[in-house]
């Protein structure tokens, strides 16, 4: 089953056509991997799939919900977006605390603190969010995404900010999350985490998909000569490609 559906998904802004008739299907568990140039369309893709953006034309399902039904939507979707929604004058539990009210979350605290030892943030965790590293607050919101165990998690540049200890936690967390059934849309343009981890790589140019496939087949696509291409490549291969020339 898809976990994530887009039929000829479109989004204009006036005269600005910031995504043309996407099209995917993403199964349960798989991690999918979206990359683009600045400007490709990412953020608007990520606005519209979960519900934060209406489209223009076309028609999403995330978990079965159609995007457009964001009352019910937000019960399945965890969102990591770039720049997080947490408040300075909290505390890390705090923090977590407050978005599992408002999730209504029955007894969150243990879940919390397994959460707060799991990313090493439990010695800082009633520390003012104020005073934090960019590192620690990016896990702060890491952990807010995945406090509700969603079906489905959006991550834009989730490793942004941390040091490389840090960096693999998260990594981790992600393998973890998708051997549990956790369906990952994971935004980044740290190309080894995407050529690491996604079962499926998309790229994105001038709001149109010009590629898509496992990293391998994206590799042998581009070059079937060579066996030592990188993602970073291919990236560039495709996105320097007329988006009538797709792969």
């Amino acid at each position: 089953m898809d976990s994530i559906t887009a039929h000829q998904l479109t989004k204009r802004y006036d005269e600005t056509l910031a995504l043309d008739s996407l099209d995917l299907s993403i199964p349960d568990g798989s991690v999918y991997g979206f990359l683009g140039p600045n400007g490709a369309g990412k953020s608007t893709t990520m606005r519209l799939l979960t519900g934060l953006a209406t489209p223009t034309s076309g028609e999403a399902t995330v978990a079965g919900v159609p995007t457009t039904d964001r009352s019910q939507l937000i019960d399945h979707i965890g969102l990591l977006p770039e720049e997080p929604p947490i408040h300075d004058e909290l505390t890390a539990r705090e923090q977590l605390t407050y978005a599992a009210g408002l999730r209504e979350l029955s007894e969150p605290q243990p879940r919390i603190q397994q959460l707060l030892d799991r990313v090493a943030l439990a010695e800082d965790a009633d520390t003012r969010i104020d005073t934090y590293s960019t590192g620690m607050r990016q896990k702060t919101a890491f952990l807010q995404a995945v406090l509700h165990e969603p079906d489905v998690l959006f991550l834009d540049e989730p490793t942004s900010g941390l040091d490389p200890r840090a960096a693999r936690t998260i990594r981790e967390f992600i393998d973890e999350l998708s051997d549990g059934g956790t369906t990952i849309f994971l935004s980044t343009h740290i190309l080894p985490v995407v050529d690491e981890h996604a079962d499926t790589v998309g790229v994105l140019s001038d709001g149109k998909l010009v590629a898509e496939g496992a990293p391998a087949e994206l590799k042998r696509r581009v070059d079937a000569e060579s066996s030592d291409k990188s993602l970073e490549d291919v990236f560039l291969e495709v996105t320097e490609t007329a988006p009538d020339e797709e792969l």
